[in-house]
């Protein structure tokens, strides 16, 4: 379900940013930032950022992890849950979202990003600014698909990954959890160990 009335975005680093803009351009009207490195009186936009918050949510309000970081995303939703606060499933209005796709709790879905038709997208994943995530794609909980990012048909990409800009994973490969694909890379061939991935073709870089 897509936030109307209110939104938390937990975090304030450059993706909540990110996250704080495409919200506005969805009609949410009203912002509220947490971020432990926050300045007294900060505000972006004119929307406070609080050290911390407990405590319900206002009805009609949800919150959203707003780190970039795949790891910090997953403690700022053990935390929402900690707190009972609803997650927000986060959809750009220019963003595409294909036939019988599935956006799991606590994504966000960027300005003109792509999701083809029966696509899965796990908890916690952020798909960036004009990513591309082709039909019957699954992606794992906490995974990042970044900026210009292209990801074909049919592939897996596992938990905590990063795929990030400018990348290109052809069509029916899998990618285990925990992997790192650098950017301009071009994957073509299934990736069945963790680590960093670079070049073209991508290939492994740290032992």
């Amino acid at each position: 379900m897509t936030v109307r009335k209110g939104l938390l975005i937990l975090g304030f680093g450059g993706h909540a940013r990110s996250v704080a803009d495409v919200a506005l351009s969805s009609g949410i009207k009203q912002l509220l930032f947490i971020d432990a490195n926050a300045k007294d009186g900060e505000k972006f936009l004119g929307f406070p950022i609080l050290r911390s918050m407990e405590g319900s949510l206002t009805k009609g309000w949800q919150c959203l992890p707003a780190s970039g970081d795949n790891m910090t995303r997953k403690l700022q939703v053990e935390m929402a849950e900690l707190q009972n606060w609803p997650l927000a499933t986060l959809v750009s209005p220019t963003a595409t979202i294909g036939m019988g796709s599935v956006i799991s709790p606590g994504c966000f879905i960027a300005h003109h990003a792509h999701v083809g038709p029966m696509v899965t997208i796990g908890q916690g994943c952020i798909i960036n600014t004009r990513a591309i995530v082709e039909h019957d794609c699954i992606v794992g909980d906490y995974s990042h698909i970044s900026i210009g990012t292209s990801v074909a048909g049919r592939s897996v990409v596992g938990d905590f990954c990063s795929i990030f800009a400018g990348s290109t994973v052809i069509d029916s490969l899998e990618i285990c959890s925990d992997v790192i694909v650098g950017g301009g890379a071009v994957v073509i061939r299934n990736i069945q160990k963790p680590g960093v991935y670079v070049g073209v073709p991508a290939k492994r870089v740290n032992k």
